[in-house]
C-alpha cells in the first residue's frame, strides 16, 4: 500500500486513460482537493466531455509529450507497458502509481468507507447504497462501476466523511484498499488466470474481511462467503434468504421488472420493500445495500425511498428502447454465473422470446469458463455469439468463439476475426457485430427481449440494433 507521504509537493496530476469509469471518480476527487489535473484517453467519449467541462485538459490519442510536467502520473491496469505515454511516465522522473494503488489511498481519506465486494453484483449493490445516501441528502464521496443517473456518471467527490467503494478482486486489487466497512456480496470462481483456484480466491476476500476496521457485511447464504469470513473478529452482519440471518427477504410481488418484498431483522419483519430491476438476485443486492445504509444511520424511510428511486447503473439490465414490439436491453454480466442470473431474470418476466448476445472477454477466461459460459447461454431461447474481445491479452492458446458455439445447444456466431491471432481490428468488429445485427433483424418478432451481454462494447451493438429497427419500421 502507498501512503500520504507521496503527494507531498505534488502539484499536476496526469490520468493515462482519464476516461474509464474508474478513473473519473477518482480525477473528480483530486480536482476537488485543487490539484491541476491533465489526462489522455484513446477515444472520445461522454466521460472526455463531462472532464473537460470541469476545466480539465485532456489529449485524445496517447502519446509521450501528453505527461507536460506532471508530478503524479495514474494510469489504468487496462494501459499496456509498451505504451509510449506510459514508457514515458516511467523515465521521467514523476511518481507513477496504478489506479488501484491510488483509490486505496483514496479510500483511507475517510472515516466512514463502505468498500463492497463480491464476484457479482459489486456495481449495482454499490449503485443502491450511493441512491440511498443520495435520496437522504449524505453529500457522500463514491467510486462505482457503471454510470448512475442521479450522480451523473460513476462518482462524486462529497463534503462528508463517508465514501461508498466498489471493490474488485480482480489481480487483488481489493487489497489495497482502507475499508472501514467490508460488504462481501458472494465468491465464485473468477480471475481465475490469476488466482488459479477457488481456495485462493476465498483467502484473499479473508484477507479483505480482516482489513475493514468497524464491520463486515456478508452473504450468510453463500457457502464460499462463509469460508471467507470465518475467524473474522470484527461486528459481523449477515444478510440473505435465510431467517437466521440478520437482514432476510420474502417476495411478496414481482410484476414486470418491479419487485415488492419483506424486510426482516433478527426474525421480525421490519419494512416493505419495492425494487425497479428485475430478478431475485437483485433483492439480495438490495438486502447488502439496505443492511450497509441501516450501519450508518439511515432511517429506513431513506432506505426505501432511495431503492424505490433506483431503475438500474447504466449497462445493468439497462432497457436501450423498445421498437416494433421487440425491446432491446443491455447487461454488463460478462461471467457465467451472472449471465445465468441475467437470463432468469429475463425468462421470468412476460416476453415471447429472449435474445442473448454476448460478447466474451479475454481469451483466458473464455478458455477456461468454456462449459459453464455454454450452460448460461443455453437459458436463452436463441444465443447471438460475437467474436471474443482480447482486451489485456493476446490469443496464445488460439481461442474463438466457433469453439464456444458449437459447445452452445442454441447459439449461432459469426466469426470475422478467426485469422488473426490477436486483437480485432475496428473493422473487424463493425464487421462482427453488423453481421450479428443482420441475423437479428431478420429472426427477431415483436414481443422479443433482445439483451447485449459482456463487459466490452457489445452495448454498441444494441445501441446499433435500435438504430437500423428503428430505420427499418420508419420505412414500413
Amino acid at each position: 500500500m502507498i501512503s500520504n507521504e507521496i503527494l507531498k509537493n505534488i502539484k499536476h496530476v496526469h490520468f493515462i486513460g482519464i476516461g474509464g469509469s474508474g478513473m473519473y471518480p477518482l480525477v473528480q476527487i483530486f480536482h476537488s482537493k485543487g490539484y491541476f489535473i491533465t489526462g489522455s484517453d484513446n477515444n472520445e467519449t461522454e466521460t472526455l466531455d463531462a472532464v473537460r467541462n470541469m476545466g480539465i485538459t485532456v489529449y485524445v490519442g496517447q502519446k509521450a509529450s501528453n505527461i507536460g510536467d506532471a508530478d503524479l502520473i495514474i494510469y489504468t491496469a487496462a494501459i499496456m507497458e509498451d505504451n509510449p505515454e506510459l514508457i514515458a511516465a516511467k523515465n521521467s522522473g514523476a511518481i507513477v502509481c496504478e489506479r488501484a494503488d491510488i483509490l486505496g489511498l483514496v479510500t483511507s481519506w475517510y472515516d466512514n468507507a463502505v468498500c463492497i465486494c463480491g464476484t457479482h453484483g459489486k456495481t449495482t449493490s454499490s449503485s443502491m447504497l450511493t441512491q440511498i445516501f443520495v435520496e437522504s441528502q449524505v453529500d457522500i464521496s463514491c467510486v462505482i462501476g457503471g454510470k448512475l443517473p442521479c450522480i451523473g456518471g460513476s462518482g462524486k467527490s462529497g463534503s462528508t466523511q463517508t465514501m461508498v467503494c466498489e471493490a474488485c478482486e480482480f489481480e487483488d486489487h481489493f487489497l489495497k484498499l482502507h475499508p472501514d466497512v467490508a460488504v462481501i456480496l458472494n465468491v465464485d470462481a473468477d480471475h481465475l488466470e490469476y488466482f488459479k483456484n477457488i481456495d485462493n480466491i476465498i483467502k484473499s476476500f479473508h484477507t479483505f474481511a480482516e482489513m475493514s476496521s468497524k464491520a463486515v457485511i456478508y452473504n450468510g447464504d453463500d457457502l464460499n462467503t462463509l469460508k471467507a469470513v470465518e475467524g473474522v473478529d470484527k461486528k459481523m452482519i449477515s444478510f440473505g434468504w435465510d431467517r437466521n440471518n440478520d437482514y432476510s427477504a420474502v417476495i411478496k410481488e414481482k410484476k414486470g421488472m418491479q419487485t415488492r418484498f419483506d424486510v426482516y431483522y433478527k426474525g421480525e419483519i421490519v419494512r416493505e420493500l419495492v425494487i425497479n430491476v428485475p430478478g431475485d438476485h437483485n433483492v439480495l443486492n438490495a438486502l447488502a445495500a439496505a443492511a450497509a445504509a441501516r450501519y450508518s444511520n439511515i432511517s429506513w424511510d431513506g432506505v426505501e425511498k432511495g431503492l424505490k428511486s433506483f431503475f438500474g447503473a447504466v449497462r445493468r439490465f439497462q432497457k436501450i428502447d423498445e421498437v416494433g414490439g421487440i425491446t432491446i436491453a443491455d447487461d454488463y454480466a460478462h461471467h457465467p454465473k451472472e449471465i445465468e442470473c441475467t437470463l432468469k431474470a429475463a425468462k421470468g418476466l412476460d416476453f415471447n422470446r429472449v435474445w442473448a448476445v454476448f460478447q466474451p472477454f479475454t481469451y483466458s477466461r473464455t478458455e477456461i469458463l468454456m462449459d459453464d459460459f455454454a450452460a448460461a447461454l443455453s437459458i436463452a431461447d436463441i444465443s447471438v455469439i460475437t467474436d471474443i474481445m482480447g482486451s489485456r491479452e493476446k490469443n496464445i492458446h488460439g481461442i474463438y468463439t466457433e469453439m464456444l458455439g458449437r459447445k452452445t445447444s442454441n447459439a449461432v456466431w459469426f466469426e470475422t476475426a478467426h485469422e488473426t491471432a490477436d486483437k480485432q481490428s475496428a473493422q473487424q468488429k463493425e464487421k462482427n457485430f453488423d453481421m450479428c445485427a443482420d441475423y437479428i433483424i431478420r429472426n427477431a418478432a415483436a414481443g422479443d427481449l433482445i439483451i447485449t451481454l459482456g463487459c466490452g462494447d457489445v452495448y454498441k451493438l444494441a445501441k446499433k440494433l435500435a438504430k437500423r429497427l428503428r430505420d427499418k419500421e420508419q420505412k414500413g
